[in-house]
């Protein structure tokens, strides 16, 4: 394992899960947030507490700074030099992403664009980052593969991600910066994300306020639980993406190049609908949801599921944790934490 890692949005949910993972092993991890009100600072101040335990304070730095700042940036990479860049910071939420749209530019491709060049001047060895299932925008396919078009995105912050593979790709190919892109699909578990589905469910259901469910119900997701996602990123952190040798420009794959860049899904193989998810939810928590039906929202997907081949194919079999234990887990740590 590469043992100096710089990571973004590390008081993120994933961010704080994946520096806590490779810190407990033993990796030098650079962690970058500027700890935005987007949701609760509370929660992610908490985060960054775990992380700042004695036990891991040799293998842990912190900066809050913006990506926006670039000369701090800079800084920060020439001081550290960190081989592995992982950026898992952006403004998150398709919703959001409609009523202000700036921030999304800010963030997701100003302050990407900031990242790209750092690793750039310092010559980093692996750039891996976020992009998202959203990019699949209006696809109808019963299954999102790497292999799709993603040329039709119905909300800004899928467009944002596209956005953040195509300049990948671009500084991949100008400047041999091996790049792997992950289209994360909906992840769940414990210290969630409180702007997201189970998080949302789970509150109303304990504080006993309606649910908004929307399209009428018939909406279902590639919910993946957040262990599974921390350990696909600790395989692909181990194998850097290599030239396609097979890569044919006159009928090109969407997901590799004739230049070190990949792109992989990581989520569930399996769609579960909303209903299923919140029946699973009223079970572990022992109390019946109250449900409002609504119409789908501009920006919303009715439908995810994730096609992992590809990814297996470069990494081994992926995880797969169960629905019902993952919920477990993570309403025990809700009811611990919001001392339910």
């Amino acid at each position: 394992m590469n043992k100096n890692i710089l990571v973004t949005g590390a008081a993120g949910f994933i961010g704080f899960h994946l520096c806590k993972k490779l810190i407990e092993n033993g990796t030098r991890i650079i962690g970058i947030d500027n700890i935005n009100d987007y949701y609760d600072i509370e929660l992610k101040k908490k985060r960054l507490e775990i992380l700042s335990q004695t036990s891991f304070k040799k293998n842990w730095i912190f900066f809050k700074t913006d990506l926006l700042d670039k000369d701090q940036l800079l800084q920060i990479f020439q001081d550290h030099k960190p081989e592995t860049v992982i950026n898992l910071a952006a403004q998150a939420g398709v919703r959001y992403s409609i009523e202000n749209p700036r921030a999304y530019i800010n963030s997701n491709i100003l302050g990407f664009q900031n990242i790209l060049d750092c690793c750039k001047e310092s010559r980093i060895k692996h750039l891996l980052y976020a992009s998202s299932s959203s990019v699949y925008g209006g696809n109808i396919n019963s299954s999102f593969s790497e292999l799709d078009s993603v040329d039709h995105p119905v909300s800004v912050y899928a467009a944002t991600k596209r956005a953040n593979e195509l300049f990948a790709h671009t500084y991949s190919h100008l400047y041999n910066i091996p790049s792997t892109g992950m289209r994360f699909f909906t992840v769940y578990g414990p210290w969630g994300r409180p702007d997201m589905a189970p998080m949302i469910f789970a509150n109303s259901i304990f504080s006993r306020k309606p649910i908004k469910v929307f399209n009428f119900g018939k909406m279902s997701r590639s919910f993946t639980y957040i262990d599974d996602v921390i350990d696909s990123i600790e395989r692909l952190i181990q194998k850097p993406p290599s030239i396609d040798k097979k890569f044919d420009k006159k009928k090109p794959r969407p997901n590799s190049s004739w230049c070190p860049h990949r792109i992989f899904n990581i989520g569930n193989n399996e769609s579960i609908k909303l209903e299923e998810f919140i029946y699973l939810l009223e079970k572990e928590i022992g109390k019946n949801a109250i449900k409002e039906y609504e119409d789908i929202k501009p920006g919303d997907v009715k439908e995810t599921k994730s096609d992992n081949s590809i990814l297996k194919e470069w990494i081994g079999d992926c995880p797969k944790t169960p629905l019902d234990q993952g919920i477990n887990k993570f309403i025990n740590w809700y009811k611990n934490f919001y001392n339910y």
